[in-house]
């Protein structure tokens, strides 16, 4: 153990009341690590607009541009996953913050498409292993009966992150432009690395693991558990899809719609505030009837949802609808998270969360495309809406076929009404 760290003392036992106080910092600082996470997924829907205004770009670039953070998203999160299993949680969490916040830096002094683009895919490498790493390392840290609910409640850093980076952008890109928006890097840099050296306890590579058990992705897709990685796989593709997808796209889909960028960037913040909400009431719903029930409910609220936007509602129903759609897809992803963080043993358990992300990531990776080829073929903000809303049915389709063909204990039925 790291004399820079606190002796934190692995959380496996379920008897355990309460948090020992240096793994309660350590859940708060990965929490931290999923909120900045959440703030560079978010912010380049912030500025879309602007960056085709000043550069020329079409929609069908901009997409392009938004696809290559979720590429190095998609390498990222494989990588990352399988190497804090392999050095160790706290060595993997901290070198993915710091390659996301020098590469999201240095986007700000971009001086075109190409090197942004550029700038975004290696930004992206560590944006796609925050996640994995920080949910991996906070899982080891609490008692295992509450891994479901932990890992619901970090991933409301995501959707905080995205709210931050929509009030920022409200006063800062009509005042100053989109540069300042990446600028903001350097706070996690200066901050959370620190606090991540001091607080974060340092463990020995795979020391959970059985001396007969097979490691890394070979046993992830071996016989016992390829069914069910396949699965979470997918569903985190079409959930990523639609969650992605929209945070990508609201703003210039509203902009489309007649409504000034102001405007548009309270549907974003809308968007997010219910994937905040989300968080908390899925962590509520993943405890109570497990967590791929309420993963089941959470997707085809949004899927039905986004659907209504069809109808052309007015304007209030509007900002419902994005609500209730970022409670379904954020909330649908949180719960596939603490899905994984439970189904696995303690050695597999980043090698999981990196490839049900990882793969995922190919649902994040399409979504600013095929928008910017929808908007571009003059189809309208519509098609987008569609497209999520079918996303969100399928994962809950797949998420459904997860439950009856792959019970969990913690998806037992906790009351006669959810029996099966």
């Amino acid at each position: 153990m790291s004399t820079a760290a606190p002796d934190v003392p692995p959380a496996h036992d379920d008897r355990k009341i309460v948090l020992h106080s240096g793994s309660a910092i350590a859940v708060i600082v990965c929490w931290l690590f999923v909120v900045f996470d959440g703030y560079d997924l978010i912010v380049y829907g912030n500025v879309i607009s602007s960056l085709q205004k000043e550069w020329g770009i079409s929609s069908s670039t901009a997409g392009t541009l938004g696809s290559l953070a979720f590429v190095g998203m998609m390498l990222g999160a494989v990588l990352a996953g399988r190497l804090s299993d392999a050095i160790g949680r706290k060595q993997a969490v901290i070198g993915c913050l710091i390659v996301l916040s020098v590469f999201t830096m240095a986007c700000s002094f971009a001086t075109g498409p190409a090197m942004f683009g550029t700038m975004r895919l290696i930004a992206g490498l560590g944006l796609g292993g925050l996640v994995p790493t920080s949910n991996a390392l906070a899982a080891e840290l609490v008692p295992a009966r509450w891994r479901a609910a932990v890992a619901t409640m970090m991933m409301s850093g995501v959707p905080i992150g995205g709210s931050i980076a929509a009030l920022i952008g409200i006063p800062v890109i009509p005042n100053w432009g989109w540069r300042p928006m990446f600028l903001f890097a350097v706070v996690p840099l200066v901050v959370l690395v620190p606090l991540a050296l001091k607080y974060l306890p340092s463990s020995t590579p795979a020391e959970n693991a059985p001396a007969t058990d097979a490691s890394g992705f070979r046993a992830l897709l071996g016989s016992r558990f390829r069914a069910i990685s396949i699965m979470f796989a997918l569903a985190t593709m079409v959930t990523l899809l639609a969650w992605y997808g929209l945070g990508t796209w609201l703003p210039k889909l509203m902009q489309n719609t007649g409504t000034d960028l102001g405007s548009a960037l309270t549907f974003a913040l809308a968007l997010n505030l219910g994937a905040v909400a989300g968080s908390f009431v899925t962590a509520w719903g993943g405890v109570r009837f497990g967590t791929i029930p309420t993963s089941i409910v959470a997707a085809l609220v949004a899927g039905l949802a986004l659907l209504a936007l069809l109808l052309s509602p007015p304007t209030a129903v509007v900002y419902l609808i994005f609500v209730l759609a970022g409670v379904g897809t954020h909330g649908t992803q949180c719960l596939i998270i603490a899905a994984v963080a439970s189904y696995y043993p303690d050695h597999l358990r980043g090698t999981a969360l990196g490839w049900a992300l990882g793969v995922g990531r190919v649902g994040a990776v399409a979504a600013p495309q095929i928008g910017g080829w929808l908007l571009a073929a003059g189809l309208g903000a519509h098609s987008n809406f569609l497209l999520f809303a079918l996303s969100a049915l399928i994962a809950s389709l797949l998420l459904t076929v997860v439950w009856k063909r792959f019970p969990a204990s913690d998806d037992a039925p906790r009351s006669p009404v959810m029996a099966h």
